[in-house]
């Protein structure tokens, strides 16, 4: 094998890029121009794990860090509480994903509708297009997360550190970002993202100065197979890489790209390995679509939710917040997020 083309340059793509080039004849494709593309994501992440998933591409991640978390208030409505924060912090996405590819072959404002494009020119294509899995078949089942942001600029911050409010079916966030930013967002399985959104800026004013919206797949690993069709592989979100009970897709995307990268010349080892790590996230999908659904109850959904505080727990460091099963159980059991609101 020596050339290959990464289709899609948000976090896995980008960071592949780089990982590869040392190997191979790398040629990242993104649609969105360069001057144009801005990540559609909160821009937070653990320092504790993405700073390992950097270190093989030589990239100091405290350089892109904008907001370290100390406390994170989580509001159920009639209630609050607060999460002590272990490492959750905001970050500079959109620089860190074009220092990814600075310095190699990457063409933006090109958008690849098919493998058949690349597919005489390159031994294999990575697709990293996303929610759009544009290379590989459609998903059987899919369960799609509609998100909307906004990046604002206060005056006066209104909260002075990470919040979110849950609901049944996803949540509202406000993730600062320094210098009197923050990006404001909601993302809603049932398409009410803008109706909470909004109403939370009328309370809270602030000048938005960016909007991005985009359908998040919560759809998990085991659920998003197959990983391979000819020369194309998937990697990241187009395989369902999104931890769904939290929307996150940074850390996970990264750690797919860096299991990729281990077991290029191997597809069985790659799809065992993406498997086995990913094992937890549909037990926590489960959960989450019980709760779309209406059907969650104490009875039935008690031990899985057990199993997902036992994955976090274990995980605490990665997720970068202090877990603990009260907590889990109240934003589960909470009035505010067994409604239809």
């Amino acid at each position: 094998m020596r050339r290959v083309a990464v289709v899609g340059l948000g976090v896995a793509g980008s960071y592949l890029v780089s990982r590869l080039s040392h190997e191979y004849e790398v040629v990242g494709f993104e649609r969105c121009d360069y001057a144009d593309h801005y990540p559609p994501c909160a821009w937070a992440t653990s320092s504790n794990e993405i700073k390992k998933l950097l270190s093989p591409i030589g990239l100091n991640f405290e350089e892109y860090v904008l907001y370290k978390g100390k406390e994170m208030c989580v509001d159920l409505g009639s209630s609050r509480f607060w999460i002590k924060l272990k490492g959750l912090c905001t970050f500079d996405k959109l620089s860190l994903e074009r220092d990814m590819v600075d310095g190699h072959e990457a063409k933006f404002g090109v958008n690849v509708r098919g493998a058949e494009q690349l597919k005489e020119d390159y031994d294999m294509v990575v697709d990293c297009t996303g929610f759009h899995r544009a290379l590989l078949p459609k998903i059987g089942k899919e369960y799609i997360v509609h998100t909307l942001e906004y990046k604002v600029k206060y005056g006066k911050m209104p909260i002075d550190d990470f919040y979110i409010k849950p609901m049944r079916a996803g949540y509202l966030w406000f993730f600062p970002l320094g210098d009197s930013y923050a990006h404001v967002g909601c993302g809603d399985y049932f398409g009410r993202q803008r109706h909470f959104l909004d109403a939370f800026m009328r309370e809270h004013g602030g000048e938005v100065v960016k909007r991005v919206g985009r359908p998040l797949r919560i759809t998990p690993p085991p659920m998003c197979q197959p990983y391979y069709l000819g020369k194309v592989v998937g990697v990241g979100e187009s395989i369902g890489t999104v931890f769904s009970v939290l929307g996150e897709g940074i850390i996970p995307s990264l750690q797919c790209a860096e299991i990729f990268s281990k077991n290029l010349h191997d597809p069985d080892a790659y799809t065992a390995e993406v498997l086995r790590k990913f094992s937890p996230y549909k037990e926590v999908f489960d959960v989450v679509a019980d709760k779309i659904r209406g059907r969650f109850s104490f009875a039935k959904d008690f031990p899985k939710l057990l199993g997902v505080f036992s994955y976090m727990k274990r995980e605490e460091e990665r997720f970068g917040i202090e877990v603990r099963m009260r907590d889990i159980a109240r934003i589960f059991f909470s009035k505010a997020t067994s409604s239809k609101g």
